[in-house]
């Protein structure tokens, strides 16, 4: 099961932004949050927020545990760029570009496992095949 979290519009730079997520691909969760807790990066505290609600999400809606969750991707999208100018020498403007950034991660877990209901007959069939087939090599 695949459980996806989105922040969009976040004001960063995705250059700055997937240094941080390429750190935490492919790990489990558990060592992901301790990587970025203790990363010093603005990048770091905000994967980490998009990280903890894909968690929560994972646990609440779809009813995964927490700790078999691994981080299948982590996916830093530029969103749309702030323009803007700044005054130069002789009448002149130079452009001053804001990034933004669309952080997407992906996690991954197993389904918790439910009994399946096999039929009685079924079962009776099943364990009677491998008594006859021994029977058989007996005699």
């Amino acid at each position: 099961m695949e459980v996806k979290s989105t922040t969009k519009f976040v004001r960063l730079s995705p250059k700055k932004a997937r240094d941080v997520a390429r750190e935490i691909q492919g790990l489990a969760v558990s060592s992901a949050l301790d990587i970025l807790t203790f990363t010093p990066k603005k990048a770091a505290q905000l994967i980490g927020k998009t990280l903890k609600t894909a968690i929560a999400d994972a646990e609440n809606n779809f009813s995964l545990d927490t700790g078999t969750l691994v981080v299948k991707e982590a996916v830093i999208g530029a969103g749309p760029t702030l323009r803007r100018f700044k005054p130069r020498a002789k009448g002149s403007a130079g452009p001053i570009l804001k990034r933004t950034s669309h952080i997407s991660i992906t996690l991954v877990g197993s389904a918790p496992e439910k009994k399946k209901k096999v039929a009685r007959k079924a079962a009776a069939k099943k364990e009677e095949a491998p008594a006859a087939a021994a029977a058989t090599e007996e005699a």
